[in-house]
């Protein structure tokens, strides 16, 4: 946009008329004699982006994970490379579609910080990138929250059928008192069954590769819950706006009347981190831009993927 100075009256002296460009961001360049106006400054992200200091953090929880997950191989399996690099692959890929995604569109992000969680079951809580919210638009909330969930799926669907493939059937009454086991959801069964066929009765399939794929395929499940600031909850903001809200609450509700009456509180600690970080989503920056069909037709597509990808119980104790 630009505007102009009033020509001085034809009795006074001719004077040169200024031309000011302003800008968005609200600089104002004056412009005489057709001149070029500078280039723009740098855009923020340059300005605010990750630090050594966060570089370092990622860095160092990188490989207390890597640890972590090794140990849970190793003990388990006596195969702690075989359960480690297939699991921080997946986390790795997952992260980085957001973070990719957040340097497409110049939002500030920080490098993926892993959770490590040493003497659990799996090693390791996912890992989380940190940006600056408000500064997206639809569009590309929509871009940064689906990259990661696809990017990690890319990697774990072929290592659960690999791990199927290579798995070993153990007979149930072998497996140690004390001993845990991770509940097949729906699309691990499905792909066992194509690679092995029937699930073998009274068996159960021992793999380091497999259960790293189905941490994969569970942590992508938990985060596409369209709650909040999951994966989920920005996907479904990005299709239906403020009414995502009602299903928000509804989904926790939900959850809290089915732990009330079944007394399976494994999800309480997630779902109380959920309510304490906001279980509503903000605004973006612009909250009207056009997503176009085929991002609609691919959030209504991934979002179902809890149903097939969750499941209420994940981990049960051999007696």
């Amino acid at each position: 946009m630009s505007s102009a100075m009033p020509e001085q009256p034809a009795s006074q002296t001719r004077t040169q008329v200024e031309e000011i460009l302003i800008f968005p961001d609200g600089r104002a360049v004056k412009v005489s004699g057709g001149g070029t106006p500078p280039p723009t400054q740098r855009p923020p992200f340059r300005r605010s982006g990750p630090t050594r200091k966060q570089y370092l953090w990622s860095l160092g929880l990188f490989l207390v994970t890597c640890y972590t997950t090794w140990s849970v191989g190793d003990s388990r399996y006596s195969d702690g490379l075989g359960y480690m690099l297939p699991v921080m692959a997946i986390l790795l890929a997952h992260e980085m579609g957001h973070y990719i995604a957040s340097l497409i569109y110049r939002v500030p992000a920080t490098p993926p910080f892993f959770i490590p969680m040493p003497y659990s079951p799996l090693g390791t809580f996912g890992a989380v990138i940190v940006k600056q919210g408000g500064r997206e638009d639809r569009k590309a909330l929509f871009d940064i929250a689906i990259a990661g969930p696809l990017a990690g799926l890319v990697l774990a669907i072929p290592v659960c059928i690999y791990g199927a493939a290579t798995a070993m059937a153990v007979p149930v009454d072998q497996i140690p008192s004390g001993d845990f086991q991770f509940i097949a959801p729906p699309l691990m069964k499905w792909i066992v069954w194509a690679v092995r066929g029937d699930w073998p009765a009274g068996m159960v399939l021992e793999s380091a590769i497999l259960d790293a794929g189905w941490v994969g395929i569970f942590i992508t499940a938990l985060n596409l819950i369209p709650i909040g600031q999951l994966d989920g909850g920005h996907i479904l903001y990005t299709l239906l706006g403020r009414k995502a809200h009602y299903v928000a609450g509804a989904l926790i509700a939900g959850a809290l009347a089915y732990m009330f009456i079944t007394g399976n509180l494994t999800f309480m600690l997630m779902l109380f981190l959920i309510i304490m970080m906001g279980p509503y989503h903000p605004p973006t920056s612009n909250d009207h831009v056009p997503l176009g069909w085929f991002r609609i037709a691919l959030g209504c597509i991934t979002l179902p993927f809890i149903f097939i990808g969750f499941t209420p119980t994940p981990i049960v104790i051999g007696g």
